[in-house]
């Protein structure tokens, strides 16, 4: 699919936007005061494979959070989320924050939006500009009367150009909504009409099951469409849950590019006479974590041997279920079979060979 081409924005030593492979974000979830607790967390969201950390900064004593994160080894960029206090966020360019989150509509004064941007800009971070149905200017939800795509994308651009005439361009965009139509209209009109990079996600989406479904919808149409820069998916869950699930969602759509497994799977019916769904949970379990070296692998959890290999002839390697064993095949080829009770094993420690190869 071909991606529009928007403006480079750099968050620490990624880069968001211009053309740069699209990153996968979440926030924690523990008060930010509590440094132990929002270290370990953000290490956790590390090792899940999370490209960009946000943190709510409610008061100036919290943004010291940035500068013990670095002090403790945490090597993603870190956002600071700020509303209404101008003086959080200079706080927070000053502790080491790598990019702030402001929606200058709840700031204030134009000159106090001034003071942020004049601060970030000495000092190389970008600012996020965050627009959801709860933060509209008021001229703009008066205008409109609800918070439309309409209303959504003009309060983005508007805030934008209050940052421009500060002199001020390195700018990400994020319009958020807990519709999915919203969300995907408003980021489609913002893409027309500006080059910035966008932030994708639905809000308020849900628990982990229809949080889930919603994003893949909204996040997973734009980006078919070519929008999109870097995505977080809301869930009312554990936040590794978000990158997981985003991870999941980048593949799907074959956007990874640092290398990757994914696992494809049959949905069981009556010939299956395996733990087809226990097996396939386990193995990709097992391989999340593996460093593929690049590579790109399309592994086949399949049910049963009669079209198990033939469905999945485009894996580079998978498994068919027999009655208490599994028929191994490679490129479409059955090559011999293996007890069930290994299966995971031998399909992990198949993986690894072929990552080796």
């Amino acid at each position: 699919m071909d991606r529009k081409i928007t403006r480079a924005v750099r968050v620490g030593k990624l880069t968001v936007g211009g053309g740069a492979p699209i990153t996968v974000q979440s926030m924690t979830n523990v008060p930010a005061e509590d440094f132990e607790k929002s270290i370990a967390q953000i290490k956790r969201l590390e090792a899940a494979k999370c490209d960009i950390v946000r943190l709510a900064i409610p008061t100036a004593d919290c943004a010291e959070v940035f500068k013990f994160a670095k002090e403790q080894g945490v090597i993603c960029p870190l956002v600071a989320d700020i509303h209404f206090d101008y003086k959080i966020a200079l706080e927070s360019v000053k502790m080491g924050a790598d990019k702030i989150r402001i929606n200058p509509g709840n700031i204030g004064e134009k000159w106090k939006v001034a003071e942020v941007a004049n601060a970030c800009k000495a000092a190389g971070l970008p600012i996020r500009i965050g627009v959801n149905g709860g933060s509209l200017d008021k001229s703009i939800l008066q205008k409109y009367g609800a918070p439309t795509a309409e209303a959504l994308a003009e309060s983005a651009l508007m805030e934008a150009d209050q940052l421009e005439a500060c002199g001020f361009s390195d700018i990400v965009i994020s319009i958020k909504s807990s519709t999915v139509d919203e969300m995907t209209r408003a980021a489609r009109i913002v893409s027309r009409e500006s080059s910035y990079p966008i932030h994708l996600g639905v809000t308020e989406a849900g628990d982990e099951y229809s949080g889930l479904v919603k994003n893949s919808i909204g996040i997973g149409s734009l980006l078919l469409e070519g929008i999109g820069d870097t995505i977080r998916v809301s869930l009312t869950a554990d936040p590794v849950a978000e990158v997981k699930a985003g991870r999941e969602i980048i593949s799907a759509l074959g956007l990874s590019t640092g290398g990757g497994i994914n696992v494809i799977s049959c949905p069981t019916c009556g010939r299956t006479k395996i733990d087809l769904i226990g097996i396939g949970k386990r193995y990709k379990e097992a391989v999340y974590d593996l460093d593929t070296k690049g590579k790109s692998l399309k592994v086949a959890v399949m049910g049963c041997a009669v079209n198990g290999p033939g469905e999945a002839r485009e894996a580079d390697f998978g498994i068919a279920g027999g009655d208490g064993y599994v028929l191994y095949f490679k490129n479409g080829v059955p090559q011999f079979k293996v007890e069930e009770s290994r299966a995971v094993e031998f399909l992990v420690e198949e993986t690894k060979k072929v990552i080796d190869e």
